[in-house]
């Protein structure tokens, strides 16, 4: 079968959009027209994709498949695109990562400048996106790589586990908690807090216990990263939870106290999600095994 590039878009759109007539607007289509090449497309797969109804059109099971793959094409299309628009421009490689929030503000900073110095002619797309968004992005091709923490669906893609995310309860030292060793979150739930910005994997996490709790952090500012976090927590205008790592980088300079939470959650494993490592291109492999060596050397240097 032979799909023009055009349909492939316009059933993406109808399928996004749930609604021929603005997918063909937004295609620059008239409906007439739209109309003809999903019809096209049903009789060239052979099966019926989309179920027409009174308010727009819904996916049937074979259009959910026909979907997947569509995407996967276009995505494919654009990388061919953009990595021949790239060699002329003198770069070799185009990297699409998503990952979460710990990853962005705390440990990638951190990580990419060395591997892009290393990597002159390769240029990284670094997108945050929630914890439960990331595989479904590289299950579409629209990521090579996805971070994740903590228990995620995996879609059956390929999870390589590179380090270990441990949450911290962080306060002032003269907070009335600076001196415990540990504490529950349930306990902390009727103090000030600080927090991560509204839609944040940690911030969203968080909600999610406190609802499970039938309880509300009572939140004082939301910022937009760990280390802003922290600042506000040194300066006395509330506590929060934050990852060990950016806790300790920040421990002495805005004098904070750390408390280890006793909630089994506070400890999330960290995976590389990719749809086939071996399939990987070279530049996609050299950012994997930069990852995994870094936190393996950080390991063996506290052994």
């Amino acid at each position: 079968m032979l799909f023009d590039l055009t349909d492939l878009r316009l059933f993406v759109a109808t399928a996004e959009l749930g609604n021929l007539t603005r997918a063909a607007e937004r295609q620059h289509l008239s409906l007439a027209a739209a109309s003809a090449r999903i019809k096209a497309l049903e009789t060239q797969a052979g099966l019926q994709l989309l179920q027409r109804e009174a308010r727009g059109v819904r996916l049937l099971p074979p259009g959910e498949a026909f979907l997947h793959h569509a995407r996967l094409v276009l995505h494919q299309t654009e990388q061919l695109r953009a990595d021949l628009l790239e060699y002329g421009g003198g770069l070799r490689g185009h990297l699409r990562v998503f990952a979460n929030t710990t990853a962005v503000t705390d440990f990638l900073p951190e990580i990419l400048p060395g591997f892009l110095a290393r990597n002159p002619r390769i240029n990284v797309d670094l997108q945050e996106k929630p914890n439960a968004q990331i595989p479904r992005g590289v299950l579409d091709g629209r990521a090579d790589i996805g971070i994740v923490a903590g228990r995620v669906d995996t879609l059956g893609l390929e999870a390589i586990h590179f380090s270990t995310d441990r949450l911290v309860l962080v306060t002032s030292r003269k907070h009335r908690f600076a001196k415990r060793r540990r504490i529950s979150f349930a306990e902390t739930l009727d103090e000030d807090a600080i927090g991560m910005q509204q839609g944040s994997t940690l911030q969203t996490f968080l909600a999610q216990i406190t609802d499970n709790l039938g309880k509300r952090q009572k939140l004082r500012i939301q910022l937009g990263s760990f280390d802003a976090m922290c600042r506000m927590i040194g300066s006395g205008v509330g506590i929060g939870v934050v990852p060990e790592s950016a806790a300790r980088r920040n421990q002495e300079s805005m004098q904070l106290a750390l408390i280890d939470l006793s909630d089994a959650w506070c400890v999330r494993e960290r995976y590389l999600l990719v749809r086939d490592r071996a399939a990987l291109p070279i530049y996609a492999q050299a950012l994997v095994e930069t990852l995994c060596l870094h936190y393996a050397g950080q390991q063996a240097a506290i052994d």
